[in-house]
């Protein structure tokens, strides 16, 4: 729900009735965790998605239950994988969701809406089973540490029994994570470009105003015009996490060294820097003779990159950010059809409430009516 925070505020303000499903818990394989959401309006509209096409149809149904009705409703979606293979579908797996219209007197749901939709922290919990499914609550505090370590990296998350015995179903929003490319040139465009597209809050930094232009950085968050390790000397602890990346691409070793030896010396979580194979060596020289020791060097990802073969700025920038997002989720960067196990992380399984079948759909209302138009809003 928090994703679609800045149209369902949108909704809300327009007086436009609006339901959100919102998957609570996944059994085997699922696209999609729990805290994904779809949105329903009235009038057939829907934003967002919970499976990437699988379940959304009987999703959409239920939406128009919940808003038919204003109640809460739940159902469990999806097929066991000889089911699904029966059926025709690719590939099984269930997923439990829940189903409430907004209601635009929640002082809870839209504040956290608001927090989201201006990228600050935000958190909201929703009671997902018993008689006050749908309805959302705060917090207990303080929080048991069990219930702290679970929420502790800002995903959404399942706690089963933590209301009065009934399931909470705590929904988080995290402000994006930040990434700092130092230099201006042709790779640092691209990349600029796609960390912006993949989510990332995107500072760009290079001693040269001409460079560091609106025009030549139109997805940036910030522009700077400084050395970068003056730049990285002024960051406030508020403005970097464990999540950050830093990629040094200013092609200059008399940038390139202060720079990354600043780089290394913050609590962050990825520092990479550009360079072919001779000039990576000649730097990492030059770093030990900074006072860099051994242990710090060896966080540095250099040539950065994963080995895609590609040659243009934005295919280098593609392998960049890849092993940028496969450094923070821990994956091998191997192509899946070289390993095995679960493509996705395996997810809180679980029952929760009824099969559509079950469901007591209001009239005017099945789950063989036509799908409804489908719009996306801005």
């Amino acid at each position: 729900m928090l994703e679609m925070a800045r149209d369902l505020l949108a909704l809300i303000r327009a007086a436009e009735p609006v339901a959100v499903v919102t998957v609570v818990r996944v059994a085997s394989s699922a696209p999609r965790g729990a805290g994904a959401a779809m949105a329903v309006t009235t009038d057939g509209a829907v934003l967002g998605s919970i499976s990437g096409g699988c379940v959304e149809s009987e999703a959409i149904v239920l939406a128009h239950a919940a808003l038919a009705t204003g109640g809460a409703r739940t159902a469990r979606f999806g097929f066991d994988d000889a089911t699904a293979q029966a059926a025709g579908l690719a590939c099984g797996g269930q997923v439990d969701v829940v189903a409430q219209r907004l209601d635009p007197d929640d002082a809870r749901t839209v504040r956290a809406l608001q927090d989201a939709a201006a990228d600050r922290p935000a958190a909201l919990a929703v009671v997902v089973s018993g008689p006050d499914t749908g309805r959302t609550v705060d917090l207990p505090t303080p929080l048991d540490p069990s219930v702290a370590a679970a929420l502790a990296d800002g995903g959404s998350r399942l706690l089963p029994g933590a209301y009065d015995g009934d399931d909470l179903l705590v929904l988080q929003h995290a402000p994006r994570a930040r990434l700092i490319v130092l230099g201006a040139g042709e790779h640092a465009a691209a990349l600029c470009h796609l960390g912006a597209a993949a989510g990332f809050a995107v500072t760009v930094c290079d001693p040269w105003e001409t460079l560091v232009t609106p025009a030549r950085f139109p997805a940036a968050d910030r522009l700077v015009t400084a050395l970068p390790h003056e730049f990285l000397d002024g960051l406030a602890g508020s403005e970097t996490d464990s999540r950050t990346a830093v990629c040094v691409l200013t092609h200059d070793e008399r940038l390139d060294v202060p720079a990354i030896r600043r780089a290394l010396s913050l609590p962050i979580g990825f520092v990479g820097a550009m360079g072919a194979r001779a000039t990576v060596a000649r730097r990492a020289e030059r770093l030990r003779a900074a006072g860099v020791a051994e242990v710090d060097l060896a966080r540095l990802h250099s040539p950065l990159g994963l080995d895609l073969s590609g040659v243009s700025p934005l295919e280098t920038a593609l392998s960049v950010l890849a092993e940028i997002v496969a450094a923070r989720h821990g994956g091998s960067g191997r192509p899946l059809r070289e390993t095995t196990g679960r493509i996705h992380r395996d997810l809180t399984a679980g029952g929760l409430g009824a099969g559509l079948g079950d469901l007591a759909l209001p009239d005017g209302l099945s789950p063989s009516c036509p799908a409804p138009r489908t719009e996306s809003r801005a």
